[in-house]
């Protein structure tokens, strides 16, 4: 069983936030990860519902703000949900992903976690009028 650190990152590697899940198998999908990653950030969000959510990806009828999102009810999130708006946002280039320090371009492929424990994920913010 592999313990593994996921953390947001700016573009220039700064960390913003990280949590630890430790009991993952030492192999697994990107795909898979992105999906835990996304089911754990909504269970911790949904323990103590509030009108900020900071996650992934940005939760239906939520407004985007600083490091978050503004709900506008605190309400319980559908993990599944979620975790589909992110494989969706992933196929768009609405985030990189990181496994160590090597960019993931495809969510089928398998990562050895024993190797590289941690999993990095930088928002991509699209341009205006670019």
């Amino acid at each position: 069983m592999a313990l593994v650190t996921f953390r947001d990152e700016t573009a220039t590697g700064r960390a913003l936030d990280e949590f630890v899940l430790p009991g993952l198998p030492e192999r697994i999908s990107a795909r898979e990860l992105v999906r835990l990653r996304v089911r754990e950030e909504v269970a911790r969000y949904n323990a103590a519902p509030s009108h900020h959510f900071r996650g992934l990806v940005k939760p239906s009828e939520a407004e985007a703000e600083l490091n978050g999102y503004r709900m506008r009810a605190a309400r319980r999130l559908d993990w599944e949900r979620q975790a589909d708006a992110a494989e969706a946002a992933f196929a768009r280039n609405g985030f990189i992903l990181l496994i160590g320090e090597r960019q993931i371009d495809d969510l089928d492929v398998e990562i050895d976690l024993t190797a590289d424990p941690v999993v990095s994920f930088i928002k991509l913010v699209p341009l205006v009028g670019g």
